[in-house]
């Protein structure tokens, strides 16, 4: 019993690191988002596109990215089973749980966030790594931002977006509470702390990705 205790804390663990390394990627992923806002002709993203996919270290990064974005989801399914197995229907039916709402659903906004990421992938990632045909290349390349524009420039792309990103925040929400209170930042000292700078992180990551899709709609 003690065995599967502490291989259930030890998962609990690596799930709250790679979840915490996906959250500071995130910061990255939308700093450079940002640069489409620019009235530049696409300037800035394309060189920051371009860097992204010619430097051997941010090669090196998105390895270790996927991966650590495969073993999040990995052990947030396993330990989404292990409860499931764990919980009586009796207990479920006849008992209310304190869990918050968020947390109840987290396995639900994942496998939502994976279907997004999916499309993403096909969209962008896929593209720069020549498995899915381009029509948009310039010298030798593709050009990410007439792509971005056609995307945005439909409506139900535009809103769908909107919407992930949406339920991603709900998902980070908690995601971002859970991982630090994982790895002992569990406190009255510090828990209203992580509380505010969560809902600031989710507030910023939601708006600032969300801002996108909206400024194509109206102003391109």
């Amino acid at each position: 019993m003690k065995l599967l205790k502490l291989a259930s804390v030890t998962q609990k663990i690596i799930m709250a690191v790679a979840g915490l390394f996906l959250l500071t990627f995130l910061l990255v992923h939308l700093a450079i988002n940002l640069c489409l806002l620019r009235n530049d002709g696409g300037e800035w993203f394309n060189a920051a596109a371009h860097f992204m996919g010619t430097n051997y270290i941010v090669k090196v990064f998105e390895v270790v990215l996927i991966l650590g974005f495969l073993i999040h989801v990995l052990m947030g399914l396993i330990l989404q089973i292990q409860n499931w197995m764990a919980r009586p229907v009796r207990y479920q039916v006849q008992n209310k749980s304190n869990t918050s709402f968020f947390s109840k659903y987290m396995i639900y906004t994942g496998i939502i966030i994976v279907v997004f990421l999916a499309i993403h992938f096909m969209n962008f990632y896929f593209i720069k790594l020549g498995l899915v045909s381009n029509p948009h290349m310039e010298n030798g390349e593709p050009n990410f931002y007439v792509i971005v524009q056609e995307l945005f420039a439909q409506p139900a792309y535009s809103i769908a977006y909107v919407v992930l990103i949406t339920l991603l925040g709900f998902h980070l929400h908690h995601a971002f509470q859970s991982a630090f209170q994982t790895l002992g930042a569990n406190h009255s000292k510090y828990t209203p702390a992580i509380k505010i700078a969560g809902t600031i992180y989710t507030f910023i990551i939601v708006i600032g990705f969300d801002i996108i899709p909206i400024y194509f709609l109206m102003f391109q």
